[in-house]
């Protein structure tokens, strides 16, 4: 069985049933724990009772680790989400000695094929992480850590332990969330990992956490409907800064420097938005309708009588859209349950 955990809030709970509706269909066996990171997210979880879900209260995660609970007091909320990383891996393997491996997931990801090649790459090793993979045209973002925090995946045994104390002892010290510095959320101190701990791998499949800032290094092609990198189906996108911006516009999130293909957008974008109505009518929209993807943060669309107070925005807006085409178009009626 395969092992993962993940966590999110409110502002992310569609992403997260999108996460889990793909591991569903493209993994055979699998148990995925969530980090409940406000009491709504946790009652709406219990009250689906999904298969294959474990839940986790953040009370229970601070009761069994008070300096984690005492670092939150310290610091803003991203910074003490990205504190809570180390700590909920370290969590299961410490109370739930069946877990032979478990693998922490960003909410933000979605699986198009199966993650087998993964694990087969990784075989016994005790940690394996990714590499951001930057393309040419962002090597100034390099600053923000070699590695992403996406996939990151410990086996039980003293290596994985070793280095799983240390990096949650040094979120807990410092989660500061800022370019340019030393620390960046959770995900400098990977930086170091393959010489400093013993049994570390460094995924090399291609196709594993393709996203905007590297998908300019590889070929895309679309073959059975499957999108494909390289020759290769894509495992999984990682979809940050993906915004809804109205009920049927939603910005990308990729960089000006990144052209959005129209191959992307129908075969990665537009499948991802899709399923993310789809649970969100499934499983939200009788009992929890206040819960979708605009809300990931403040919606940027603005109506014509607040122009004259937002016009940098509104600005910004047309920016993005019109000019530089990194807003996709999804018709609401399309997004529906039949």
């Amino acid at each position: 069985m395969r092992h993962f955990c993940t966590y999110f809030d409110t502002n992310y709970i569609t992403r997260g049933l999108a996460l889990y509706q793909s591991l569903e269909e493209h993994c055979r066996d699998f148990f995925l724990w969530v980090l409940c990171l406000d009491e709504d997210t946790y009652s709406c979880l219990s009250n689906l009772a999904l298969p294959s879900v474990g839940l986790i209260r953040l009370c229970e995660l601070e009761d069994h680790d008070r300096e984690l609970a005492e670092a939150k007091k310290r610091r803003r909320l991203i910074e003490y989400y990205f504190t809570c990383t180390p700590a909920l891996p370290l969590y299961v393997l410490l109370k739930y000695g069946h877990v032979d491996r478990i693998t922490y997931l960003d909410a933000d990801l979605y699986f198009f094929s199966s993650p087998d090649p993964l694990f087969e790459e990784m075989a016994n090793s005790s940690i394996a992480i990714i590499a951001h993979r930057f393309s040419p045209a962002l090597r100034k973002h390099e600053d923000t850590g070699i590695y992403n925090v996406s996939w990151v995946s410990f086996r039980r045994d003293s290596n994985a332990f070793d280095c799983l104390d240390s990096w949650r002892n040094q979120c807990i010290e410092n989660c500061h969330y800022e370019d340019g510095g030393k620390v960046f959320g959770d995900q400098r101190y990977l930086d170091d990992w393959p010489t400093r701990f013993n049994g570390v791998h460094v995924i090399h499949n291609e196709a594993a956490n393709l996203a905007y800032w590297n998908i300019l290094n590889y070929n895309l092609s679309v073959d059975e409907n499957i999108p494909h990198v390289n020759q290769n189906p894509l495992i999984f996108f990682h979809f940050q800064g993906l915004i809804m911006i109205s009920k049927s516009w939603y910005d990308s999130g990729f960089h000006r420097k990144v052209t959005l293909s129209p191959l992307v957008i129908n075969h990665i974008f537009k499948p991802y938005i899709i399923k993310n109505k789809w649970v969100h009518d499934k499983y939200l929209k009788e009992k929890y309708s206040q819960f979708s993807m605009g809300s990931i943060r403040k919606q940027r669309f603005l109506t014509f009588r607040q122009l004259p107070d937002n016009l940098l925005r509104m600005l910004m807006i047309l920016y993005r859209g019109l000019l530089l085409g990194k807003y996709i178009y999804v018709p609401v009626h399309i997004c529906q349950i039949t």
